[in-house]
């Protein structure tokens, strides 16, 4: 058996749907008819209570959510094929780093510019929130940025960190100055295995 990956076009599944392809993972795309950032139909909270995508069935029938969690495990199944690092090197340590800060960061960040009424209930301030959020991106990226290694984040061999990195880059509505991500972004854009499943959930961005 196989994993099932539910997801939605332009949606976060994107980097999970590319790490499945570069690790040659058997699995069904389960797409729902939905477009980003309008809401999940109710039905599907049957598959994920919280009714987010992605969501993960795993080969032995459970199901996994959050994103950064789905790549940091699909990295240790598939320690041969180029997802990340070989685990217990100091490379893998730096790779959990960025993975967990894009996803506390980047992730957040996109989330309250979006979504401003899921963190107050007092609209009067939701464009405060929208502008530190767009404040904090601004910063988080700059840090990432100062830290690229060589052509990818973590040196000359693309991991699901550059994928899910760029990805914001792509949900990002506003100019973020970091050339070195940028760059990043670009070549995960001409992958020959990525840029396809790139361009089916976001076109030329």
């Amino acid at each position: 058996m196989g994993y099932t990956l539910h997801n939605r076009p332009g949606s976060g599944g994107l980097v999970v749907e590319a790490a499945l392809t570069l690790a040659d993972a058997p699995f069904t795309l389960a797409e729902l008819e939905s477009r980003a950032g309008t809401p999940l139909p109710e039905s599907f909270r049957a598959t994920n209570p919280w009714g987010q995508v992605p969501t993960l069935i795993l080969p032995n029938g459970s199901t996994m959510t959050e994103t950064s969690a789905i790549l940091i495990h699909l990295a240790l199944c598939f320690p041969d094929k180029p997802l990340g690092p070989r685990p217990g090197t100091p490379m893998h340590g730096a790779f959990l780093r960025w993975i967990v800060f894009a996803n506390v960061n980047l992730y957040e960040a996109v989330l309250r510019r979006a979504y401003p009424f899921r963190f107050t209930d007092d609209p009067a301030g939701h464009d405060a929130l929208r502008s530190a959020a767009s404040r904090r991106m601004c910063e988080a990226i700059a840090l990432i940025d100062a830290n690229v290694e060589g052509t990818f984040l973590l040196g000359e061999e693309m991991t699901v960190a550059d994928i899910y990195i760029a990805m914001f880059l792509a949900w990002w509505p506003g100019d973020v100055e970091a050339p070195r991500v940028a760059r990043i972004a670009e070549e995960v854009r001409c992958h020959p295995v990525v840029g396809p499943i790139w361009r089916r959930h976001f076109g030329g961005r």
